[in-house]
C-alpha cells in the first residue's frame, strides 16, 4: 500500500511538473471495460464543454460513484460503447478519465471526430461550477494544448453552441463565454 501511495504521489508531482493536473483513472473510478473504442485523430481543434445536468458531487467517492452512474446510463440506455465524454469534472476541483485523450467520444454528433468533450458533473442551469472545478477544467485544457492532444489554435464552444440544447446551463455557458477562444 506504501508502494501505491508513493507512485500515485510521484504521477501526480510529474504531472504537475509537465503542466498536467492529477486526473482520476478509470480504474480509481471504477470504470466498466468499454465496447469499443475509436481512435481520435490529435491535434483536435475544438473543445466542448458539457454538464451531466443532474446531481453535483463534492468528495472524490460519490464522484466517482456518479460518474459509474452517467457510464452506465451511457452505455445501458443509450447503449454507447461507453460514457460520452472524454473528461469530466467534480466539484471536488478533480478530473475524470472518461475516454481519455485519444478515444473518439459521443458527446456531440457531427463533433466527435474533431473535439474533447469536457463535462461539468451537475446541473449548472442557475448557478456556476465551484472555482476549483472551473480551474480544473482550464487546467486541463492547457495541458491537452502541451501535449499536443488540442491544437494551439483551439476553439472553446458549449454545447448549445453546437447543438439546438440547453447544455451547459446558463450559469456554466455565462462563465465560459469569457475564457480565452470561446466562440460561439
Amino acid at each position: 500500500m506504501m508502494l501505491q501511495t508513493s507512485v500515485v504521489w510521484l504521477l501526480a508531482l510529474c504531472a504537475m511538473a509537465l503542466g498536467c493536473p492529477h486526473i482520476v483513472s478509470r480504474s480509481q473510478w471504477g470504470a466498466r471495460v468499454p465496447k469499443n473504442k475509436v481512435h481520435l485523430k490529435t491535434p483536435v481543434p475544438y473543445v466542448i464543454v458539457h454538464y451531466s445536468a443532474g446531481s453535483c458531487c463534492f468528495t472524490p467517492a460519490s464522484c466517482s460513484w456518479l460518474v459509474r452512474i452517467i457510464q452506465r446510463y451511457h452505455m445501458d440506455n443509450w447503449l454507447l460503447a461507453d460514457i460520452a465524454y472524454n473528461f469530466l469534472i467534480g466539484e471536488d476541483g478533480r478530473i475524470y478519465e472518461g475516454r481519455g485523450w485519444r478515444t473518439r467520444g459521443a458527446h456531440a454528433e457531427n463533433w466527435n471526430n474533431k473535439s474533447l468533450g469536457i463535462s461539468f458533473l451537475g446541473n449548472f442551469s442557475k448557478i456556476g461550477p465551484r472555482r476549483a472545478a472551473l480551474n480544473a477544467a482550464k487546467r486541463l485544457i492547457q495541458c491537452a494544448v502541451s501535449r499536443n492532444f488540442l491544437s494551439r489554435k483551439y476553439i472553446l464552444k458549449g454545447l448549445r453552441n453546437v447543438k439546438l440544447t440547453r447544455c451547459p446551463g446558463n450559469a456554466l455557458h455565462g462563465v465560459i463565454k469569457w475564457w480565452p477562444r470561446f466562440k460561439a
